[in-house]
């Protein structure tokens, strides 16, 4: 049998096509690889690997605070008017939901576009047991940027991480 490929130029691209159908796109291609490694990142673990809520139905941490960054000091009174009731005063949980100050959080696993997706339309539940996050409206870039950032150095303070490059949205 013989496969017939050949370009076909239609509205300033090429494409390839088998015989009648075409083949996807470098584009395509490369969208759907990053939706599947966007996807793994968010995959929950095994069993016990994260923690589970006391019998009040919360997860705190304790947090340290550090001396912080300016950008860091503008991130604190953002997260207190609009994520404290839910992530606990210093991102260190409540029963409404968990700490940011966690492993779970680290850069490595939840890069800053994760918390900037969670901000923008919401997050689902999908290591904890709170529910699911709803987008948190009224709040640009730059105070999602300094949110993050105050997030980060917590983290950062806290042994969350180790690489100084996790800190990267608190570069002004």
């Amino acid at each position: 049998m013989t496969v017939n490929t050949r370009p076909v130029r239609r509205g300033g691209s090429t494409r390839w096509t088998v015989g009648k159908r075409s083949l996807p796109g470098r584009r395509s291609v490369l969208a759907a690889v990053l939706v599947g490694v966007f996807l793994a990142g968010c995959s929950g673990g095994e069993d016990g690997e994260y923690p589970a809520a006391d019998a009040s139905g919360s997860q705190t941490v304790e947090v340290s605070v550090p001396d912080l960054s300016d950008v860091a000091r503008q991130g604190a009174e953002l997260f207190a008017s609009n994520c404290s009731e839910c992530h606990g005063p210093s991102a260190g949980g409540s029963s409404q939901g968990p700490p940011l100050v966690d492993k779970i959080y680290e850069p490595g696993h939840h890069a800053d576009f994760s918390f900037i997706r969670a901000v923008e339309v919401g997050s689902a539940q999908h290591h904890w047991s709170f529910g699911d996050m709803e987008p948190v409206p009224g709040l640009s870039p730059e105070d999602v940027n300094n949110i993050i950032c105050y997030v980060r150095e917590l983290q950062y303070a806290n042994g969350i991480f180790t690489d100084a490059g996790g800190l990267s949205a608190c570069e002004a």
